[in-house]
């Protein structure tokens, strides 16, 4: 039968098809999910910032077009 290296080849490739439209999207989001990770990892052993978070985020609010609802 199939062994767990050609599973696991068969389980990318389907990933890979399946999901090719959201990937660039997916990795965007591991890279900054990694950096953020990175700059805190860096605050909390050099101690600066006594706990406050080394990246800030602004969240932007969206509001409909007129006419729309």
């Amino acid at each position: 039968m199939f062994g767990l290296s050609e599973i696991a080849i068969l389980l990318i490739v389907v990933a890979l098809v399946v999901g090719a439209k959201k990937l660039p999207e997916l990795a965007r989001s591991a890279g900054k999910a990694s950096r953020i990770l990175k700059a805190e990892s860096r605050a909390m052993k050099s101690g600066d910032g006594a706990g406050e978070p080394a990246a800030t985020y602004t969240v932007k609010e969206t509001r409909p077009a007129d006419g729309e609802r």
